[in-house]
């Protein structure tokens, strides 16, 4: 009797931002199940966390997206106007080397099968990276207009890959996934940050913190200069809450009919309303709940991989 092929299994790590440390926690209650996927796909913040895991760097990245505070991430931060993007694109570089995979190391030198999604700036068109150098390909995904500059690779300007294909499934899938896991971090976040809480007030914080308030307050000068002052008595909401806004709605919708049209057979949505578009520092919570969602749908990827073994 011909010996039956175990089933390889694909995980989609879908865009998010500072959601996406949630990634970190599916990954490691998927491997107290036994489960480690052989085929690795990101897009955005999931290709970021996707390199760390396909390149055996995982319980370092995670000692320092933990370690991560308002102060650490306000060091990340250029207030120059005249770039193209707010981030120190150089030193979060060095980080990157250091804690998900040295510059020079290429797809075949991973342990697992990683691909990335990205867009094509001028055409619109998805772009996969399959070989070439790790971080090229990370870059070109996580690239979020008005964050990051486009990346000019090969002719073209690529930005963001979640303006395409936020969660990855397809990809999974053309790479010889036969079970595709995929992780929505955008399930639950549509219109929920418009309201500044009372824990952010800019008094309270201390001279490095202090870096991030002048950011934003930098950018709302910026924006009123445009723009003016707004010409009625009910304030609307500020340049970054809009901003967030509009991409948790842009990525919610690519993202329902993306899955609506190639479905995964196990699919993740952690509940993270709570986490803002830049909220870096909370990776704590991002991670526990990206456990406790694994933890709720247990019986059901019990039961898919169970069925895929017996067929």
């Amino acid at each position: 009797m011909k010996k039956q092929r175990r089933p390889r299994v694909g995980i989609a790590l879908g865009s998010g931002s500072s959601r996406g440390w949630a990634h970190i926690g599916i990954i490691q209650a998927l491997g107290g199940m036994g489960i480690e996927p052989e085929i690795v796909c990101g897009c955005s913040v999931g290709a970021v966390v996707g390199a760390a895991y396909a390149a055996g760097n995982l319980a370092r990245f995670e000692e320092w997206v933990r370690s991560l505070n308002r102060a650490g991430l306000a060091r990340f931060i250029d207030v120059n106007l005249s770039l193209n993007g707010f981030i120190d694109q150089p030193r979060l570089q060095r980080f990157f080397d250091k804690y998900v995979c040295p510059g020079e190391t290429r797809f075949r030198d991973l342990d697992k099968t990683f691909a990335t999604v990205s867009t094509d700036l001028v055409t619109g068109k998805e772009v996969w990276f399959t070989d070439e150098k790790v971080l090229e390909a990370v870059w070109a995904s996580m690239g979020l207009p008005g964050l990051f500059p486009p990346i000019q690779y090969r002719g073209r300007w690529l930005v963001d890959g979640g303006l395409v294909n936020p969660v990855p499934v397809s990809l999974c899938r053309a790479l010889g996934a036969d079970i595709v896991i995929a992780v929505n971090l955008n399930g639950d976040v549509v219109g929920k940050h418009f309201v500044r809480r009372e824990s952010e007030e800019d008094d309270d914080l201390d001279d490095e913190e202090g870096m991030f308030a002048s950011f934003r307050r930098t950018v709302s000068a910026y924006s009123q200069s445009l723009f003016g002052p707004p010409d009625n008595t009910e304030e609307p909401p500020g340049l970054f809450e809009a901003i967030s806004g509009s991409i948790n709605i842009t990525q919610d919708r690519i993202t329902r009919s993306r899955l609506a049209g190639d479905p995964p057979d196990i699919l993740l949505s952690p509940k993270l309303a709570h986490i803002a578009l830049m909220e870096f520092y909370r990776a704590d919570e991002a991670i526990a709940e990206g456990r406790a969602c694994v933890e709720r749908l247990r019986p059901e990827i019990e039961h898919v991989l169970r069925n895929a073994l017996i067929r």
